[in-house]
């Protein structure tokens, strides 16, 4: 399979996790979960079960959700009533070439019995502690940083299970929001940044976890709250018991959840990630405005971003572009020639409403900027008499190391050009970003606070909430103390 150049000019959403117990045939809910969480990971999936009769059950697959997860003879090998599952990219791990082996959950088994995890984010120590496990004698079966934590759990010395994970996850930095079982437990747990998003549901008797709400959508489950930064959940047949295991932080959430990573129909901090996205558009109206004829979202994650323009500025909003809804994620065995259309396989002008206008182009982020080129270059083809670019984030200028496959620094655009350098790089008419403070008064009503920001920015600032030692080990080079 090749992956649509489309694709490889965006930042790839991490992981989904989902996880539900007390209902009878958990496994069907938490592939439900995962369809709602596709958008998440639509490299490989994988559910694990536990049956009191049965025991444990797994069953891991390259693909999505629809493909593998929807067959009854796949699903009659997942009984019980309790459940975990994962959709994953390779943020860690053989980037671009998963093996089986590196899809999750992973399943250890320990002395008090087996329990299976399932992790969305990096952990950004991961190469010393692998170091350092391997050593002792740990054999790993994966190439995933994840692993490490199965193996600090059978080294722990604590007499349950989340008692050994608290013990895991101490040794661990970076980025966690984890869902993890037991055969009578379903567990989960979130950093002490709370970089990633986690959430609980309720669903009938039963209990869910999710990386975001609108998996509870779709299995009917009721949102209760979101799981708290540096807090653990233990949900039984007893209820939910909560604990904060780690030392407190100020939390820094992704803020790119808000930008990009979400589905719009999800909640985010109490917020509609869409309306959000709406409040972005229209701070990036009031930052930059132009006059045009038209405001076009680059589908799909621009449109609530340009809705929000279009209402700020009183240009009307237009779907100058159509997104080929049948195209999926990659096109099987295509030839060269075919490759080399490129985004036309997944985006077409809409030629008839462009024809003659000025045209501001609205999109979430822009990366290597090759997508962006081609878009333009398309628009122009169709006749468009000017092109006006905004963005609904700032320049990112640094990669992430959080669960996020980023593009290495000397690859993003804005780690080497200026705004109007980029401009020029592009051959576009205008070119703004929305600045940092815009984009948190956006989602937040306030500017940044720089002596302690209220979100993980990184990629836009430079400034990690966590070290990221093994990058750093490796020749990384952060930004310079001002």
């Amino acid at each position: 399979m090749h992956t649509n150049p489309f694709d490889d000019d965006k930042l790839r959403e991490e992981c989904g996790v989902f996880g539900v117990i007390g209902t009878a045939d958990a496994a069907n809910f938490t592939a439900l979960g995962l369809h709602a969480l596709q958008h998440r990971g639509q490299e490989a999936g994988g559910i694990v079960t536990h049956d009191a009769t049965l025991g444990f059950n797994s069953v891991r697959r390259f693909g999505y959700v629809r493909d593998n997860f929807t067959s009854a003879k796949v699903m009659e090998h997942l009984p019980g009533d309790l459940s975990i599952g994962h959709v994953r990219y390779s943020t860690a791990g053989s980037k671009g070439n998963t093996a089986l082996r590196d899809v999750q959950p992973f399943f250890g088994e320990f002395s008090m019995g087996g329990a299976a995890i399932a992790h969305n984010g990096n952990i950004t120590n991961a190469n010393s502690l692998r170091k350092e496990l391997i050593g002792r004698g740990s054999i790993f079966q994966s190439s995933s940083d994840s692993e490490c934590i199965i193996h600090l759990m059978a080294r722990s010395l604590q007499q349950n299970i989340p008692q050994r994970m608290e013990d895991a996850l101490r040794r661990v930095e970076g980025a966690f929001s984890i869902v993890a079982m037991t055969q009578t437990q379903l567990i989960g747990v979130r950093d002490p940044l709370g970089v990633r998003p986690l959430v609980l549901g309720k669903l009938g008797d039963g209990w869910v976890l999710s990386s975001e709400t609108c998996a509870l959508d779709i299995t009917g489950a009721e949102f209760v709250r979101e799981i708290q930064p540096g807090e653990m959940v233990v949900i039984t047949a007893n209820g939910v018991e909560s604990s904060y295991p780690f030392r407190p932080a100020p939390p820094r959430f992704c803020v790119f959840e808000h930008i990009y990573f979400s589905r719009p129909d999800s909640i985010l901090g109490g917020q509609s990630v869409y309306e959000t996205r709406e409040a972005i558009g229209r701070e990036l109206a009031k930052e930059s405005p132009v006059e045009a004829d038209l405001v076009c979202p680059v589908p799909d994650s621009g449109t609530p971003a340009a809705i929000g323009f279009s209402l700020e500025s009183g240009i009307p909003y237009a779907m100058g572009i159509i997104r080929n809804q049948y195209m999926g994620r990659t096109f099987i065995e295509p030839s060269e020639q075919i490759r080399n259309m490129g985004v036309r396989l997944k985006l077409n002008v809409n030629r008839a409403l462009i024809r003659g206008k000025r045209v501001i182009l609205v999109d979430d982020s822009v990366v290597r900027g090759t997508t962006s080129r081609k878009i333009k270059e398309m628009i122009l083809d169709a006749g468009a008499a000017e092109v006006h670019f905004r963005i609904a984030s700032p320049p990112t200028a640094w990669p992430c190391f959080y669960g996020v496959d980023t593009p290495d620094r000397d690859k993003l655009l804005a780690a080497t050009m200026s705004e109007e350098e980029m401009r020029q790089h592009l051959a576009v008419d205008s070119l703004k970003f929305i600045s940092l403070n815009g984009l948190y008064r956006a989602i937040g009503g306030t500017d940044r606070n720089s002596a302690q920001p209220q979100y993980c920015d990184a990629c836009f600032s430079g400034d990690y909430p966590v070290i990221p030692s093994d990058q750093i080990s490796s020749g990384f080079q952060m930004k310079a103390v001002e």
